[in-house]
């Protein structure tokens, strides 16, 4: 199962947002399909939320419209991004109400909800409570000035509006007051025991800083958290008296997981087939859950959303969440909440109207935040583009493939007896299989892609020291051989690069003749034999000048373009 962040819907989704969540779990989840596990790969726009409710009071208009005009941007990126997803749905439907209502109830039952009277922040000028997400002020642990009411996003610690140093409302620019109101509270010291094992068994499985992160919130103590709040957008409460209130967003955010897994079984006509990937009664071996997020969600899947589970029983704990660090711009996180003047990027939707999507997915896996923050940097990209995509894997494939079409009338050449470098090129093939893979079950990524890339290399070298253009006149049969060879390199190079670059390695497999489904591919190699005649070719990519990129880049209206500072 691969849950993937569920985005706000206030507005367009920025690169950052699919550098962090969307290409890592896309990329794993292809691989797992390749290597024949079967997947469930699922998400949704969170359309609840005070980042739309406030975007829908600066319009002068409701919450519903600008969550459902931005998911259906959001989701159109996606599809053209190449996500696979199995289902990619929102939080309106009423399963996701249903379920929601249904955790709640089932934690409440099991006595680890609690109502408790606390202060809230007050608008005197607006008149009303405010959600955390309304307050802006400066952390108290690192002086970040524009630290939200909930949580700071530059050092990552959870806050009380209270907490705040010069708070004031982004409403009113009032300060706010503290004003008694009722809600409900999730227990979660009660979970501190079972937590710390579990956590401590993920030592050897869980990136650093993801346990790092963890470690350190429970050593200093958890503490109850609110669940509801005084709004009147988001899932409601089932229980009377609440009638003014809704579900916190954070609560049921993390559901929907849950819900689009229940969501894609109904729609399949099979209503229990979600069970496969959640029922913990089966073999634990059998089920792996996987959760793709921003290091600043950390706290939400690695902690609160497993003591949910806990909670509610019977239902499986996540196994890893490989959460990404921050793709940033001129130092700081790309947002889609805040405008910027400088070292701007186009939303996710816009670049993928100036590039190519799997451009965009190579730079994104190459370039992946997976250990440290990541900058961006349009330089970068055109160079890994030019340097890496085209004259290094693209160069290979055309260069072969275009050779055997103008020369051998398209049609794979016998082999004649293999050489040693023929060998010794073969044999690199089945290791980069497996090196790859092993990368990939890591979940790094990044590696898995360089070990793909450098079969590449490693073909290129091969061709220059075979020089099967030359061969051709005077010993055919060698250079027939040099070039079944590299066929077969193409053909690995295909499956291997098929997580990262889905849409390329569809033309691959096609310029390969093959007459077999694409998604039929299984992580191995797979021998193209003599005699078959391959399709028409293309260059596989586009290559980019600085003219060009500028360009492109003055397409953009700078005004709506997504930018440095924390977002969610």
């Amino acid at each position: 199962m691969i849950g993937v962040a569920w985005p706000y819907a206030n507005g367009p989704r920025h690169i950052g947002h699919a550098a962090g969540a969307n290409v890592p779990a896309d990329v794993f989840a292809r691989y797992q399909r390749l290597a024949g596990r079967n997947v469930l790969m699922v998400s949704g726009s969170d359309m609840h939320g005070t980042p739309i409710t406030f975007v829908a009071d600066q319009r002068g208009t409701t919450p519903r419209a600008v969550a459902e005009e931005n998911h259906a941007i959001i989701a159109d990126a996606f599809r053209r991004l190449g996500c696979s997803f199995d289902l990619y749905t929102t939080t309106l439907t009423e399963n996701h109400y249903r379920v929601t209502q249904d955790m709640f109830l089932r934690l409440l039952e099991r006595d680890f909800l609690f109502e408790q009277t606390a202060i809230a922040a007050f608008d005197p000028e607006a008149e009303r409570f405010l959600p955390d997400r309304y307050i802006e002020g400066v952390c108290p642990h690192c002086g970040y000035r524009a630290a939200r009411g909930d949580q700071c996003d530059n050092c990552g610690r959870t806050l009380d509006p209270f907490d705040l140093i010069e708070p004031r409302s982004r409403l009113s620019g009032a300060t706010p007051i503290p004003r008694e109101t009722t809600h409900y509270f999730l227990d979660l010291p009660k979970f501190s025991e079972p937590l710390t094992a579990w956590v401590e068994s993920k030592k050897s499985v869980w990136r650093p800083n993801v346990g790092a992160f963890v470690l350190n919130w429970l050593r200093e103590g958890l503490k109850p958290r609110a669940i509801t709040r005084d709004l009147d957008w988001g899932v409601p409460v089932p229980v009377e008296g609440y009638e003014g209130k809704r579900i916190y967003v954070w609560f049921d955010a993390v559901i929907g997981y849950l819900s689009a897994s229940i969501e894609w079984a109904e729609r399949q006509g099979d209503p229990d087939a979600w069970k496969a990937w959640w029922d913990a009664e089966q073999d634990v071996d059998t089920i792996r859950s996987y959760y793709f997020i921003g290091k600043d969600n950390i706290p939400f899947h690695a902690l609160i959303w497993p003591a949910m589970l806990l909670g509610y029983g019977g239902l499986e704990l996540p196994f890893d969440v490989p959460a990404n660090e921050f793709l940033t711009v001129g130092g700081q996180k790309i947002s889609s909440s805040r405008s910027h003047t400088t070292d701007q990027l186009p939303w996710l939707h816009e670049a993928l109207d100036l590039f190519d999507a799997d451009a965009l997915r190579y730079f994104l896996t190459i370039n992946a935040p997976e250990n440290r923050d990541t900058d961006f940097s349009w330089d970068e990209f055109l160079r890994r583009n030019n340097d890496e995509l085209v004259a290094t894997y693209g160069n290979a494939v055309h260069r072969v493939l275009r050779f055997i079409g103008a020369r051998l009338d398209g049609i794979v050449p016998q082999p004649g007896e293999l050489r040693d470098e023929d060998r010794d090129m073969l044999a690199q093939v089945d290791a980069s299989f497996e090196r790859a893979g092993d990368r990939l079950e890591k979940v790094r990524l990044r590696d898995g892609l360089t070990e793909a890339m450098a079969l590449a290399h490693r073909l290129n070298r091969y061709l220059d020291v075979s020089e099967p253009w030359k061969r051709i006149k005077d010993d055919p049969e060698r250079a027939h051989t040099s070039l079944w060879v590299s066929v077969q390199v193409i053909a690995a190079l295909r499956t291997l690069t098929a997580p990262f670059l889905p849409f390329s390695a569809a033309k691959v497999h096609m310029y390969l003749g093959e007459t077999s489904a694409f998604e039929a591919l299984e992580w191995r190699p797979v021998e193209i034999p003599a005699g078959r005649t391959l399709g028409e070719t293309a260059p596989l990519f586009r290559k980019l000048d600085d003219e060009e990129l500028a360009a492109l880049l003055d397409r953009l209206n700078p005004e709506t373009m997504s930018a440095g500072e924390p977002e969610k």
